[in-house]
């Protein structure tokens, strides 16, 4: 056997050219100019929403209002001539301090920032000839109630055109009699714990934006700060980690014995709590009753200004924490353009308008470059079918799934196809109550189509109209009340859920934790069942709460698992609110995103395209990072788009990775190479995260998923090295690994790899176990002499290291289809240690019509498939 390698590791302009433009923007957003001063870092946002006039627009797609309205996805663009403006109206006289203008390709080589009292009298505050566009952060003194971009040269022939126009400031100068000295930096602070040694009570007041206090995990906890002499205070700015309070007092003392509460809330929000408060004391304290996350409280700083007050404050202003940069960058927002919203109130007809242009746009668009989620609030709706094309969600924004009804029908079908279903890809549905009009739901779909907490009263047909070919999906923590038919389905993996029936099996159906499941008897008939799923932790979703909020729910770990989380009852687990994520819009850098996550932010991608040049580093423990609509990061330049450390409980759900056209050694990276710490307690899990090597364009990825962490849920994934599309061919799309697990006890329910050019899977940790694996062997080898392992002929699908004692896997089935040379042979499916911990249950290996022999199933065990007939070759248990 050979070795096993072991990583370390719609405007007015042509199509073409609004292509490339949309590609320069993306890249040129990695750059930031900084303006000429060292002015401090900017105090409030006080641009977005407001009042907003250009000079011209170039359509009524692109207002002015766009540039202003906190969507990185909307802009606004001026008619081509020179000169032109764009101006806000804060509202009010502010003085400001920075100004963040995020470009379109169309911008400005020389602008003007200028100021005004009466919005016509103008002050210029920054000037440039020299300007390259992308994303230009400028510092600037000045103070007045407008504020305008003069352009007067263009860096290409059409207008000048703004994704984000930000003024930052403070609105009446900001301090009235209130300094803007920090008279808390530096001195002597106390608190009543700490974390550990690393996160003591000094670095809330060491002005730096990078290091923290956190306390113990337990509540009440308190901060004080000794100013060193009575001081009059006017204002404390608290600047909350992730983990915050959500009710705490600010108290002053004249002896560190006494206090008195000047200010109080139990509706914290964490970010960055500005808070208006008079009082004269020397000491200062944050008193907190309530977390609002189950780890202790944590402070990047808090700042204490002293003098009177503009104004009292009933409750702190909002923002995030401060980056290193020391940049505000804020949580929650917009959903962005490609998140379609229904309400209740909204007709069946008006809906099903709605749905069909997106369906009509997606239903054959199986690379394109958008990217939809359709989100239904709590209630009921009746009159339409929701057919569901390509990168298209349809989710429920209920808690539970009752809580969205629909009268009606969710559709997948593949006329698109020629009714063959083997294509459908890259959609799903989440959350939702369905009463089909039919009696019966299809979802007649294939890999990375995920069918999950969905509740159908009546039947679930996986099958295209006419029964056409089907290749594979799955479904969790759903219920069916009828029968599941997947009739020409070759595969399928049901886990934690209940059905009311199974109709039949064709190759490989694999149950776990499933009420209602057919009884294990494989291989005739072809099922293999197992009573209840080891552990699960199901996928973290968006909702609205009571308030008409959007909250993020986070399942909580399950072990021995069987039947739904919700049929009993709300599904068990915690609540995040928007405001704790920073949510993502296509144009975002890794370097912003890092920002973000570094502030203790969890993170929300919404759906589009992100391109990174960097490493998106996901570091702190219990992080959610949550994509809609498949959202899709491709790195550009070759780096691991993704990596998370060797921390406990981080959730990574949603997401497509699209290796990019320089080799990346990664697309998904969990822990670094000879991570060792145990996550028994709260393991990392992933979930509908999709890998995918050429096919929307000629990509490159030695591995796709890199596990080095111990304890890793891996709840369905679909890793593909493309087989048909752009940029596809043995030396063009090249991919040597699907999945290489280090870690141990790392579980897999719902594993499909396929077409990668060595081993699909590589199993090094101890102690793994796989539920369900699909693959196909790759198409594409030229002949037999580029497709060996040393002496080997080709290589098998799954590989179980030498050194593995332990290990077990249950339901997998593995194809052959060497279309390109049909005479090529792969000695074996699965290559594994002769160990009696190392046991295999349930395997099936098919030749599809006869292109290409895999001799033995696993190891020498189990006879060829071959032949036109595609008869599988199975072995039951092994040893």
């Amino acid at each position: 056997m050979q070795s096993v390698p072991r990583l370390a590791v719609s405007r007015g302009r042509p199509l073409y050219a609004l292509v490339l433009a949309t590609v320069g923007v993306l890249l040129m957003a990695y750059f930031v100019v900084i303006g000429n001063s060292a002015a401090n870092a900017a105090v409030t946002l006080l641009s977005q929403g407001k009042t907003v006039t250009a000079s011209s627009v170039e359509n009524a797609g692109t207002p002015a209002s766009a540039a202003v309205d906190g969507n990185t996805g909307t802009r606004w663009s001026s008619a081509a001539s020179d000169p032109q403006w764009i101006q806000v109206d804060l509202g009010d006289t502010a003085t400001l301090s920075q100004v963040i203008l995020r470009w379109e390709s169309a911008y400005a080589t020389a602008f003007q920032i200028q100021t005004s009292a009466n919005g016509s009298s103008w002050t210029t505050v920054y000037s440039t000839t020299t300007s390259t566009g992308g994303v230009q952060t400028l510092n600037v003194t000045g103070s007045g109630r407008y504020v305008r971009v003069y352009g007067t040269a263009r860096a290409t022939g059409y207008g000048y055109s703004l994704w984000e126009f930000q003024v930052y400031g403070e609105i009446g100068g900001g301090t009235g009699g209130c300094g803007t000295t920090n008279v808390a930096q530096g001195k002597p602070a106390t608190a009543s714990s700490v974390e550990n040694a690393g996160t003591p009570a000094s670095n809330a007041v060491d002005g730096s934006g990078t290091t923290r206090w956190s306390s113990a995990f337990a509540d009440p906890q308190w901060l004080q700060i000794d100013l060193g002499v009575a001081t009059p205070i006017c204002q404390v700015i608290l600047t909350w980690e992730g983990a915050y309070a959500t009710a705490y007092q600010i108290q002053a003392s004249t002896n560190a014995t006494t206090w008195t509460t000047v200010w109080s809330t139990t509706t914290g929000t964490g970010g960055t709590a500005t808070i208006n408060a008079s009082a004269s004391a020397r000491y200062v304290r944050v008193y907190m009753t309530a977390r609002a996350t189950g780890w202790g409280y944590s402070l990047w700083e808090v700042a204490v200004r002293s003098g009177t007050p503009t104004s009292p404050s009933a409750s702190p202003s909002t923002q995030p924490s401060p980056s290193p940069s020391g940049e505000v960058i804020p949580g929650g927002g917009s959903l962005g353009p490609n998140v379609k919203v229904f309400d209740p109130s909204m007709s069946g007809a008006t809906i099903q308008a709605q749905v069909n242009t997106i369906f009509n746009e997606m239903e054959s668009n199986q690379f394109g470059l958008q990217r939809y989620a359709l989100a239904f609030k709590p209630g009921t709706y009746s009159g339409f079918n929701a057919q569901i094309g390509f990168y298209t969600s349809i989710i429920g924004l209920g808690q539970n799934p009752g809580d969205v009804r629909i009268n009606g029908d969710v559709t997948v079908d593949a006329g698109w196809f020629q009714g063959n279903a083997t294509q459908n890809f890259w959609r799903s549905a989440e959350n939702l109550s369905i009463y089909p009009s039919a009696g019966f739901t299809r979802w007649a779909v294939s890999q990375a189509a995920p069918f999950r907490r969905m509740d159908i009263h009546g039947d679930l047909n996986l099958a295209p109209n006419g029964y056409g070919w089907a290749s594979g999906g799955y479904i969790a923590d759903s219920r069916v009340s009828g029968a599941v038919g997947p009739y020409s389905q070759q595969q399928w993996y049901t886990r934690d859920s209940q059905i009311g029936g199974w109709v039949n099996g064709v190759w490989n159906m694999v149950f776990s934790g499933v009420q209602g499941a057919p009884a294990n008897g494989f291989p005739n008939p072809v099922y293999t069942t197992l009573a209840t799923t080891p552990q699960s932790r199901e996928k973290p979703y968006l909702y609205i709460d009571g308030g008409g909020n959007y909250r993020v729910f986070v399942p909580s770990l399950r072990t021995n698992a069987s039947g739904t989380t919700w049929a009993g009852g709300s599904t068990p687990g915690s609540s995040l609110p928007l405001s704790a994520f920073y949510v993502a819009k296509p144009g975002d850098s890794a370097a912003r995103i890092n920002q973000a996550l570094a502030q203790g932010l969890h993170l929300l991608f919404t759906p589009g395209i992100y391109h990174t040049s960097g490493t998106i580093n996901v570091n702190r423990p219990d992080t959610v990072v949550l994509g809609l609509g498949y959202a899709t990061i491709i790195p550009d330049t070759g780096a691991i788009p993704m990596s998370v450390a060797d921390v406990d409980g981080v959730k990574i759900a949603g997401l497509l990775f699209d290796a990019g056209p320089v080799n990346s050694p990664v697309l998904l990276q969990l822990g670094a190479n000879g991570s060792s710490a145990s996550h028994a307690a709260n393991p990392t899990s992933i979930s509908d995260v999709f890998f995918r090597i050429g096919g929307a364009h000629a990509g490159k990825a030695t591995t796709s998923l890199l596990v080095n962490s111990n304890n890793v849920i891996i709840d369905h994934i679909w890793a593909w090295r493309g087989d048909h599309g752009a940029g596809i061919g043995w030396t063009v799309n090249t991919a040597d690994y699907g999945v290489i697990v280090n870690g141990n006890n790392v579980l897999a329910t719902g594993l499909f790899v396929e077409h990668y050019q060595k081993y699909n899977v590589v199993w090094n940790g101890q102690g793994g176990k796989t539920i369900f694996f699909q693959n196909e062997l790759p198409y594409d080898p030229p002949n037999q002499a580029a497709y060996m392992n040393g002496a080997t002929r080709g290589y098998a699908a799954y590989k179980v290291a030498d050194t593995v004692t332990s290990h077990e896997a249950w339901g997998l089935g593995i194809y052959c289809y060497f279309n390109v040379d049909p005479t090529i042979h792969a000695a074996r499916g699965i290559e594994t240690p002769n160990n009696p911990n190392v046991k295999f249950h349930s395997i099936s290996t098919v030749s599809l019509g006869g292109n290409g022999v895999i001799d033995n199933v696993i190891n020498t065990t189990g006879g060829p498939a071959q032949g036109t007939a595609t008869v599988p070759s199975t072995v039951t248990s092994y040893p």
